[in-house]
């Protein structure tokens, strides 16, 4: 009977759709979660929308495999850093050091990683299902604008250029990804922990907790690209056996490939972007829609 509701509820046609807003939100600064859950009822999906906020629905593990769907994405495109980085982890291990700008790369990646996988396995259901449904996205879609304008606003400009005579700093004064503490690593990692909230973007905080440190938009973005790998795909294999049971199966692998496709062409666009561009025009973009999508959905 679960299996036919769940069915019904997802078609073929609305999978691509949402996987291809996936595999573009997840990776612009704008919340994909968010944009998961106010979309469906923009469009009417009225079903959809009623399996948002049932805790038992397959809505949960549906968008675990559109996240997946990105993740993998992003794996192609960083595929020969990421041999790198776990080449670099093995390296340390019997050495029991990081020397190397990629060798401390990979255990800032894992310090990262640590807060998001711990604030994952314990509230993850929970936080996704409270915040799941269409006002909370829009209003923390509108929070989420108003933290890319504050991560604008306050870079750590003058603590980058403190650094620009340290070795590893960059010409232009801000600090290079690899110059990082631990301590810092662990921060940023916390900040990826609130894109369990629908509305709030996990590159767009990640990234912000980057400029904070003093890092420049294209390492932010790096890093918080290659932080959203681990935790998402790790998020995939627990949620498996969820989705193996119920009857959207092949939606959901529908969705992942449009997803993984999409993230691909989009994580391109955005490494470019960020060598010059700032997180102004997605502020500006989350501040337009977010209080749109307030509005309507209340009205």
């Amino acid at each position: 009977m679960l299996t036919v509701l769940a069915t019904s509820a997802l078609s073929y046609f609305q999978a691509i759709v949402l996987g291809f807003l996936q595999g573009v939100t997840e990776l612009f600064p704008i919340s994909s979660l968010g944009h998961t859950v106010l979309f469906p009822t923009l469009f009417g999906w009225n079903k959809l929308v009623d399996a948002q906020s049932q805790s038992e629905s397959f809505w949960l593990a549906f968008v675990v495999m559109l996240h997946v769907g990105s993740a993998l994405g992003l794996l192609a495109y960083y595929w020969r850093e990421w041999v790198k980085i776990i080449k670099a982890f093995f390296a340390t291990l019997p050495k029991r050091r990081a020397e190397t700008g990629t060798e401390r790369l990979a255990w800032l990646i894992i310090v990262a990683t640590i807060p998001a996988g711990i604030v994952g396995l314990a509230f993850e259901h929970a936080l996704r299902t409270l915040t799941a449904k269409p006002e909370a996205a829009a209003i923390f879609l509108t929070v989420n604008g108003f933290l890319l304008l504050a991560a604008e606003r306050f870079r750590r400009r003058a603590a980058g250029r403190e650094l620009a005579a340290r070795e590893g700093a960059k010409p232009d004064g801000a600090r290079a990804l690899d110059s990082l503490e631990y301590r810092e690593a662990a921060v940023v990692g916390v900040a990826q922990s609130t894109a369990l909230i629908a509305g709030i973007s996990r590159d767009g905080v990640t990234m912000g907790a980057g400029l904070a440190r003093g890092l420049d938009h294209s390492d932010s973005a790096r890093f918080a690209f290659l932080l959203a790998t681990p935790v998402i795909l790790a998020a995939g294999v627990v949620k498996l056996p969820d989705l193996l049971g119920n009857g959207v199966r092949g939606q959901a692998l529908v969705a992942c490939a449009v997803a993984a496709v999409t993230a691909l062409f989009t994580v391109a666009f955005l490494v470019r972007y960020f060598k010059t561009q700032t997180l102004v025009p997605f502020a500006i973009y989350c501040l337009l829609f977010g209080p749109a999508m307030i509005i309507y959905t209340v009205s």
